[in-house]
């Protein structure tokens, strides 16, 4: 029997927490919001046009990488419509890049 070890598991209500916190301020500036995962552990997260140069990106935070797992596994590629403490955000979450690296862009519909 294999046992490798297990990342741990992020419940959706933590997901959905992370993700309104981050698309309230995206919402606030205007912006999109723009998740990159790194090889490292975490996930960075920024606002702006995913079409600009990393550097014209405004960083807003970082995530553990299993927060980013929940958040993706938590939302759908296209249109999502996410109601989480009385507050409904429609967003299209789809894939990008910046730079030479993958990117999760949810952008306000």
């Amino acid at each position: 029997m294999n046992s490798a070890p297990r990342s741990p598991v992020v419940p959706n209500a933590q997901a959905f927490a992370t993700l309104a916190e981050y698309l309230e301020l995206a919402l606030d500036k205007g912006r999109n919001l723009v998740m990159v995962r790194s090889q490292s552990d975490k996930s960075t997260l920024y606002l702006g046009d995913v079409h600009s140069s990393e550097e014209e990106l405004t960083k807003c935070g970082l995530v553990a990488n299993e927060l980013a797992d929940a958040i993706l596994e938590a939302t759908a590629s296209g249109f999502n419509e996410l109601t989480f403490n009385g507050g409904t955000y429609r967003f299209m979450r789809t894939f990008s890049q910046v730079g030479s690296k993958g990117a999760l862009v949810f952008a306000f519909v």
